[in-house]
């Protein structure tokens, strides 16, 4: 197991600046720990609360910028998809979340190898018009990002010793 640290004015500051910066504190340190890049070995260093602490951040960010289209189309379906991401998150209370995952699981199944080939930003473009089944999804996420990053910060805040160890 890879030892996560983080040093404590890090965290207060983190935690005085709002929760996405606590968040976010934690997902660098754990990033870091792992040397910047989640792989099958670097996963086999970490335990299940930071590696779903991970699947939240790419899920995060992924769609917040370009929607589960962009998190398919660059490779991290199968990470959400085919891992019990969706129960890890209703463990952590992000029940709705969960179930959003659950219900996008068919439309990753029957879409993703159309959505992940190589392309050209046009194609990629047009993969918005092609499958617009997926924006009930994005909308949904967006609508609830906020209290879903809320719950998750209690998470991580009621749970810390499984995230980091405070030096």
């Amino acid at each position: 197991m890879i030892e996560v640290k983080i040093q404590d004015a890090v965290l207060q500051q983190a935690a005085e600046a709002g929760m996405d910066e606590f968040v976010k504190a934690f997902v660098d340190a754990i990033r870091e720990a792992i040397g910047g890049e989640l792989t099958a070995e670097t996963m086999a260093e970490l335990n299940s609360d930071q590696i779903t602490l991970l699947a939240w951040d790419t899920l995060h960010e992924e769609m917040m910028d370009g929607g589960m289209i962009q998190l398919i189309h660059n490779g991290y379906g199968a990470f959400l998809w085919k891992n019990p991401t969706d129960k890890a998150f209703r463990n952590w209370g992000l029940v709705e979340l969960s179930k959003l995952i659950k219900k996008s699981h068919f439309l990753y199944k029957s879409h993703h190898e159309d959505i992940e080939g190589d392309m050209s930003d046009e194609d990629f473009m047009a993969l918005y018009e092609k499958f617009p089944e997926f924006d009930d999804f994005d909308d949904e996420f967006v609508e609830n990002e906020e209290e879903w990053t809320s719950k998750v910060a209690f998470y991580i805040d009621e749970h810390i010793e499984n995230f980091v160890t405070i030096i």
